[in-house]
């Protein structure tokens, strides 16, 4: 049975927004008219993540049934409501991106090793490597087929979003070359890795509803700064002192050896300053003894490692950056009508950086 917006998938639980944020009549059809949708979507994507073989469907309903907000289709629909709502082709792209974004969710822990994904094993941590890639390619492929009956401009963003993706992962995991800024080339694998599906989620609510064409590049935008944002303020949720809600614990980027901004913040700044040196030290010797012996690191050592790090001026940083990204995503909103889809984004981005798992 699909799992239905009631309850776990709704505007509310989607983007972390408060009740009292639609007060009206008029702005609680608009939630009504939203969650309506995101029930359609549920119930598709568990028709549509369906294979005949009993391990390829295993696998891919692995991660659906696991939880996630469903953010993107959450968009998708919500920006519909500038035009007809959630139409046919809203709700089939709607399926689409998700299906996509949990496709590379697949390959992407398989690549950084991970051993959890949304408090449960990952699925290569459960069926190895191989099931996890191939599960994931599935998954794509199911995206495409649903994606190939909403026409050629539809084909054409799928295309090109699974081309930025799949080029984000490729310069995340050589790194920057030479002559490259450490921290521009890390914004760009971050803008190609989460901000380009966001996206696309969020043009797709223009594109299939009738809703003004006018409006596609400022939605556009607002989901790839978004996107940025939610990122950075992950880098700086690795480090909570608790485990968060996506079954991950405190520094589990930096024992993983995953470079974030924060660290490349203290790269930068121990060229001239002494106390950053010394942190920088002690956190390459941390990252070394895990990639070394993982059973073996002194789990009292890493935690002062990670506090130390968390209350550098460098998080700090971090975060202002993300509430910049944030600010200009809103900025990107002006043409936008005022209404609830304008408030509900607006608050959206409000919450991606006060938030704390």
């Amino acid at each position: 049975m699909a799992t239905t917006t009631r309850g776990r998938n709704s505007l509310a639980a989607s983007l972390n927004l408060g009740e009292r944020l639609f007060a009206t009549p008029a702005e609680r059809r608009f939630v009504a008219a939203v969650d309506a949708g995101l029930e359609q979507v549920e119930e598709g994507l568990g028709r549509e993540i369906a294979f005949a073989d009993e391990l390829a469907d295993v696998a891919a309903r692995y991660l659906l049934t696991a939880g996630g907000k469903r953010v993107r289709p959450t968009l998708t629909l919500l920006i519909a409501q500038l035009g007809d709502g959630a139409t046919a082709g809203v709700v089939a792209s709607a399926q689409a991106t998700e299906m996509t974004h949990l496709a590379s969710l697949y390959h992407d822990d398989v690549m950084d090793e991970a051993q959890m994904r949304r408090g449960v094993p990952s699925a290569q941590a459960v069926w190895g490597n191989s099931v996890a890639i191939l599960t994931g390619d599935l998954l794509f492929a199911r995206a495409s087929q649903i994606v190939s009956a909403l026409g050629q401009e539809a084909i054409l963003l799928q295309a090109e979003t699974f081309e930025r993706l799949c080029l984000g992962q490729l310069h995340e995991t050589i790194g920057p070359r030479e002559d490259d800024d450490p921290v521009v080339h890390y914004l760009d694998v971050l803008a190609d890795k989460t901000g380009s599906l966001i996206a696309t989620a969020a043009r797709a609510g223009v594109m299939f509803s009738g809703a003004p064409r006018e409006y596609l590049e400022p939605v556009a935008t607002f989901g790839e700064k978004i996107g940025v944002a939610f990122q950075l303020i992950d880098d700086v949720i690795d480090m909570s002192p608790s485990a968060d809600a996506t079954g991950k614990k405190a520094g589990t980027d930096l024992r993983a050896g995953v470079v974030t901004l924060p660290l490349l913040h203290l790269r930068a700044e121990a060229r001239t300053d002494v106390d950053a040196a010394a942190l920088l030290a002690r956190v390459e010797r941390t990252v070394e003894a895990a990639a070394t012996d993982p059973d073996g690191v002194d789990d009292e050592d890493f935690a002062e490692t990670v506090r130390r790090l968390r209350e550098h001026e460098v998080t700090a940083r971090t975060r202002d950056l993300a509430h910049q990204w944030a600010h200009e995503a809103v900025a990107a909103l002006d043409p936008l009508p005022s209404g609830p889809v304008k408030k509900a984004l607006t608050r959206f981005a409000e919450q991606v950086v006060e938030r704390s798992a």
